[in-house]
């Protein structure tokens, strides 16, 4: 009877059950609950933390020590950073017995304000707008309450961290860069224009931001401010160097005041382009534009001379506003050809692309602007849109020719040093 009963539950299937569970819930109550028990253990590490460090400075609690120098005095209520936002914790204190209140360095770096600063900069970056910079953030466990992630906090912080960064900008020294090139573009922000001195290139190929001027490339006064600015922080006035434009005219005049002999015009020539194809009709666009890089393409300064004279000829009779906008400045549209610059590094100095590409990333940046209160609030995003361009800058295409450009500039200053001796 035994074994009959053994062989009769061993013949018993297993049972299987199966339950319905609403898995999308189930997963978002373990990952609120996985983060309050974070916070909740952090917050313990912490106080345990501050605690040894009042240790050290008071010695041990209910201990008499004639040498004390320090005592405890309770504790206060304050915050810390966690996760883009502050959370309010419990801060021990301790008292000099000579010079008062004493810091204690677990709560300093704990309190630190720079991964928040950080937290704010990358979601405005991102697009996040500061009335929903809270929802971007995971949910604190109860009773914990989330500090500093209101509009107006996010508001005012991203004001003090984007005032520090123009402040930078605006005044950080650059005499120790060696900048053989500098372009200069403006980018136009609704009604506002904000002419970017945007960048300068070493003689490595790395790209520098220099400076910020609201404005206009019109604007001759304005322009010879912000190259005396650059003059004033570091900016070598003595040696050649090639300056990149759109084609204004004032902004060639200020350069050459400031620069003179030494200062080689590389005048845009996707700006030339467009500036010539809009006093044509619709079916010579095409053409012209064709021809016109026929010429810069060719290895010859001379020879794209002629050609782009002999198109401006046959444009005078029909298009005399197209033939005129072409003659205007035709020889500073080959500076980079005529110093025998080729390659990549010649098609990247040739235009203003570089530039543009940075105007760009500002637009994007900060596309989700919708009025300018004033210039100073234009000049701070702008600034926080530079410093976010920045850390994704790469070298100039075709750095590694820079050193053909550094002789013919050599070259540029050795002449003109010439003509000056000569003259003196």
């Amino acid at each position: 009877m035994k074994s009959r009963t053994k062989s009769v539950l061993r013949a018993v299937p297993a049972a299987q059950v199966q339950l319905s569970l609403n898995v999308q819930g189930v997963l978002r109550d373990v990952q609120q609950a996985f983060y309050g028990l974070c916070v909740n253990a952090g917050k313990q590490v912490l106080a345990a933390m501050m605690e040894a460090d009042r240790v050290a400075l008071c010695g041990a609690r209910n201990v008499p020590d004639a040498r004390r120098t320090a005592v405890r005095g309770g504790t206060t209520r304050s915050s810390v950073v966690l996760g883009g936002q502050r959370i309010v914790v419990t801060k021990p204190r301790a008292r000099s017995l000579a010079y008062g209140e004493l810091e204690l360095p677990t709560f300093a770096w704990a309190a630190d304000t720079d991964p928040l600063d950080k937290a704010t900069v990358a979601s405005l970056a991102a697009g996040v707008s500061t009335r929903r910079y809270a929802g971007t953030l995971d949910k604190l466990p109860e009773p914990d309450e989330p500090l500093s992630v209101s509009r107006s906090s996010v508001s005012r912080r991203w004001v003090a961290l984007s005032q520090a960064q123009l402040h930078e900008w605006l005044s950080a020294s650059i005499k120790e860069l060696d900048l053989p090139v500098v372009m200069i573009d403006g980018i136009h922000l609704r009604d506002r224009v904000i002419l970017l001195v945007a960048l300068g290139i070493d003689a490595k190929g790395n790209k520098h931001v220099l400076g910020l001027r609201e404005g206009s490339t019109e604007a001759s006064r304005l322009v010879r401010s912000l190259l005396s600015d650059l003059v004033d922080r570091g900016l070598d006035a003595d040696r050649a160097r090639l300056w990149v434009i759109d084609g204004g005219k004032a902004l060639r005049k200020a350069i050459v005041e400031c620069f003179g002999a030494l200062a080689l015009i590389q005048r845009c020539q996707e700006h030339k382009r467009r500036n010539v194809i809009e006093h044509l009709p619709q079916e010579l666009h095409a053409s012209v534009g064709r021809a016109m890089r026929d010429a810069w393409d060719g290895g010859n300064a001379e020879l794209a001379k002629k050609q782009l004279q002999r198109l401006a000829a046959s444009l005078s009779a029909r298009h005399p506003g197209a033939a005129a906008s072409l003659r205007e400045g035709l020889e500073e549209t080959l500076t980079v050809q005529a110093l025998d610059i080729t390659g990549a590094l010649y098609r990247t100095l040739r235009t203003t692309n570089p530039v543009e590409n940075l105007n760009g990333s500002i637009a994007h940046f900060t596309r989700n602007v919708k009025r300018w209160k004033d210039g100073q609030m234009t000049l701070r995003w702008i600034a926080g849109a530079l410093s976010d361009a920045k850390g994704r800058f790469r070298k100039l295409r075709g750095h590694r020719d820079m050193k053909a450009l550094l002789a013919a500039l050599d070259a540029k200053s050795a002449t003109v040093a010439d003509v000056e001796r000569k003259a003196a």
